[in-house]
């Protein structure tokens, strides 16, 4: 191999990638590059948005005490997974800036790493999960509610080993840029969720009537079915491209050591962001079943717009991860801000559908065909709903900004910084307050707006926590922003300097 790459290359290059993944009539920076990357991302992270509104409605239809029970559990078991998930998502960094410098060896090399981690982080999740279900137990919430959570939740941890080899799995295909695999295969599981949803909530055919189960049930399912989707498309993948799966499937120290270097910090943030709105969350189950289920409605209905900006995040992530491993960290830039324009866009059209049109986004939770008395305690829920949705609307772009911006600086590989000021946010700005606010709320006399706003249906100390929780995301968005204008990113690698082979003699001999 030798020490220097070819003057006709870029740095970090080989021939036999050739450029990395860079269509004719898409320039590297442009929008055309960054809609093909995004595109099939974001059409991804929209089937799982669906999903989770269908697995919401049907639970709506269910019971009010249902729906109220699935986000504490939901989000309990996303905290649980979040420190894992972290890490194993951070792969997709690996395996681009890999990509991009022609390493193959080093793609296979992290991918395994990857999957390593999650099988051992999955498997410590299920082995704990009955002890961990026993915490619903002391959360002030109804008896039923309180029985439901445990019940999900500890279905849902069943599921923790293939959601995290799928999301490890997931990055071999978005670090590389071949994202309308990662399209089909979720779309696959979205609609093997949807499909189980129906049938297991409320019973089919030979399928008993399952309740909150079923729709746990469901989704470990169909994180089983994306395990085995994957892992076939990376062998049909590897019959043409050849990449070195078995010489690397061993346990490498130093890479493990590297990718847990950053990778860490990414878990620990996921870990502390979803923790916060866990919180957030359990604090205001304590103000009564209809808040509750108020604010999983509202949540829900944010990830129609939040979650497929989490397929351009991805996109920017792995665009980002590319340019650096090239050695071109100025298109990086370019492509960050043209995705924060897009974004800010997007945002823009659904806040106005919150404001103008709630009822109609409201309209399929309240078409109850399984229970009556569900749908009638639906309408005590909707007008602290459409409250609600203001405030989404609030801080839409705000939570664009966070998410395009944050991924632009994770992807170089600048996630403490990440890290230490979504913490920062999230606890100071959301969660103290919010326990301040349900503890001391009805005491005072006069909260001028939060009273008004009262008179929607819930108390001021509901209104209180939605503020913080807006007041957290226009922050952290706008923190995010100073922090990529600054620039440190530019500077940042995550891979180690390797020479990349020069001749096709040497890639075949890597290769074999």
């Amino acid at each position: 191999m030798s020490s220097t790459a070819s003057p006709r290359k870029p740095p970090g290059r080989s021939r036999a990638d050739g450029p990395a993944d860079e269509s004719p009539g898409a320039p590297p920076g442009s929008v055309a590059e960054l809609l093909q990357v995004a595109i099939p991302l974001i059409v991804s992270s929209g089937s799982l948005s669906l999903m989770h509104v269908v697995d919401r409605i049907f639970l709506t239809w269910l019971s009010v005490d249902a729906l109220a029970a699935a986000m504490p559990a939901g989000m309990f078991h996303w905290t649980a997974l979040a420190f894992p998930y972290g890490v194993a998502i951070y792969t997709n960094t690996f395996v681009a800036q890999y990509h991009g410098a022609g390493r193959r060896d080093r793609v296979a090399a992290s991918l395994w790493q990857g999957i390593w981690l999650a099988l051992a982080f999955g498997l410590a999740l299920m082995i704990g999960a009955p002890f961990l279900s026993r915490l619903f137990s002391v959360l002030e919430h109804t008896p039923e509610v309180v029985r439901l959570e445990s019940e999900y939740f500890a279905i849902l941890c069943l599921g923790s080993a293939p959601m995290l080899l799928s999301a490890t799995l997931s990055t071999f295909f978005s670090g590389r840029g071949q994202n309308s695999t990662l399209m089909w295969v979720n779309l696959f599981s979205s609609l093997v969720n949807i499909g189980l949803d129906y049938v297991l909530i409320f019973g089919f055919g030979p399928f008993p009537k399952m309740g909150i189960r079923g729709a746990a049930l469901a989704t470990v399912i169909a994180n089983v079915a994306a395990c085995a989707a994957f892992a076939y498309m990376i062998r049909r993948t590897n019959r043409r491209e050849r990449y070195p799966f078995r010489a690397e499937q061993r346990l490498d120290a130093g890479l493990l050591r590297r990718m847990l270097r950053f990778g860490l910090p990414n878990g620990v943030q996921f870990l502390v962001d979803i923790g916060a709105y866990l919180l957030l969350v359990l604090v205001i189950g304590r103000l009564g079943t209809v808040p509750l289920a108020a604010t999983n409605l509202a949540f829900n209905l944010n990830s129609l717009a939040f979650i497929p900006m989490m397929g351009l995040g991805t996109a920017v992530l792995t665009i980002v991860g590319r340019r650096i491993g090239e050695g071109r960290p100025e298109i990086a830039a370019r492509s960050v801000w043209r995705a924060h324009w897009l974004s800010l866009a997007y945002m823009f059209a659904f806040a106005v559908l919150y404001v103008l049109v709630p009822d109609w986004l409201l309209a399929p939770y309240a078409l109850s065909p399984k229970d009556a008395a569900a749908a009638a305690e639906f309408e005590q829920v909707r007008p602290v709903v459409t409250v609600l949705l203001r405030f989404v609307a609030a801080y839409a772009m705000f939570d664009a900004m966070a998410i395009v911006f944050g991924n632009g600086i994770r992807g170089a590989g600048d996630t403490r910084f990440s890290l230490v000021f979504t913490f920062l946010t999230g606890w100071f700005l959301m969660v103290v307050p919010s326990i301040l606010a349900v503890q001391y709320a009805e005491r005072l006399p006069n909260w001028g707006v939060l009273t008004m706003l009262s008179e929607q249906g819930a108390s001021p100390s509901l209104w209180a926590c939605w503020w913080a929780a807006t007041l957290n995301i226009t922050v952290l968005g706008v923190g995010l922003l100073i922090r990529f204008q600054g620039g440190r990113w530019r500077t940042m690698r995550v891979i180690e300097a390797h020479p990349v082979p020069d001749s096709d003699a040497e890639i075949e001999a890597a290769v074999v």
